[in-house]
């Protein structure tokens, strides 16, 4: 019979394509590990690793295995999980991911009462600008902004958050200021990138005016707080963030444009690697997060409107 102890060992010799690495991130000594993997080869009657002196290679059995304990694992960790959970309030290790603008400036804000309320729940939280797997890499739930991808991960709508268009004193002493939306044609301007081209349209609209202007991304750059920098220190047009510009507007480092048209606020969704239900714990934090916004789906704190 398989030990699940020998597969996860196995699934962390495979994913680090190291003995002795897996052996750190497990607290084990690599000759347990080593003990372990041997233990599984001879219950499964196949090679699963081919080992040199610098490396440690998956064989075509080993990827197969691989390619199945993930989920297998994940299930394992949402069954226990999901139990431990009707034993008692949330509890455990909660695994998020998000974006690294919205870890500073919405988590870091909103987790302390988030603990406070939830002592037993630990959390682990991933910051990053690209996709992960939210099997492969054991996420519990992450949070993502912007249009979802066509996928097999579970989503819900969590709110919006509000944007608008901005550039610096200097860039505008440069090259002037837009007074209308087709005036962006001829302006250097920031986004967050989608797809691989480098034109975007940019939609505005004031009342039933509608207006669509194309513009050219001169830079492109995968995270938000950078794009901020970016337009703070005079490179180009930037669609921002408001809750990132309200400081910068009151101290004059930025300088609002065409405030009398509206830009579509960008999605918040959160994502889950399954159907299957969630475990108290994430049930506690998603339910959370929908408490601290309003009931038109933008933000109490952390993503504040402007008028």
């Amino acid at each position: 019979m398989i030990d699940l102890n020998d597969l996860r060992v196995f699934e962390k010799v495979a994913a680090t394509s190291s003995f002795s690495v897996a052996a750190r991130a497990l607290g084990l000594p690599k000759s347990t590990v080593s003990r372990n993997v041997a233990r599984l080869e001879q219950v499964l009657g196949a090679r699963l690793f081919q080992r040199t002196t610098r490396t440690v290679i998956l064989t075509a059995a080993g990827e197969a295995l691989q390619a199945r304990c993930i989920d297998l694992m994940s299930r394992v960790d949402e069954t226990v999980a999901y139990v431990e959970s009707l034993a008692g309030e949330p509890r455990g290790l909660l695994r998020i991911s998000a974006g690294i603008g919205f870890g500073i400036n919405v988590l870091s804000r909103h987790l302390p009462e988030f603990l406070a309320r939830f002592p037993n729940i630990d959390v682990s939280l991933d910051l990053t600008s690209r996709d992960l797997d939210l099997i492969a890499d054991r996420v519990d739930v992450a949070i993502r902004m912007g249009p979802l991808p066509d996928s097999a991960l579970v989503a819900t709508r969590l709110g919006n958050v509000p944007r608008c268009l901005a550039a610096s004193p200097d860039y505008l002493r440069r090259r002037g200021t837009p007074l209308t939306p087709i005036d962006l044609a001829g302006h250097e301007c920031m986004e967050m990138p989608r797809g691989d081209g480098r034109t975007r349209t940019w939609h505005f609209q004031r009342g039933d005016e509608r207006a669509t202007v194309d513009v050219r991304n001169r830079v492109s750059v995968n995270d938000a707080l950078t794009i901020h920098q970016l337009v703070r220190n005079g490179a180009g047009v930037g669609v921002l963030s408001t809750y990132l510009c309200l400081d910068d507007f009151a101290q004059g480092r930025l300088v609002r444009l065409l405030a009398d048209w509206a830009i579509a606020p960008i999605e918040v969704n959160l994502l889950f690697p399954s159907k299957r239900e969630l475990s108290a714990t994430v049930r506690a934090f998603v339910d959370f997060m929908r408490e601290v916004t309003v009931p038109n789906g933008h933000w109490q704190s952390g993503f504040p409107a402007i008028g």
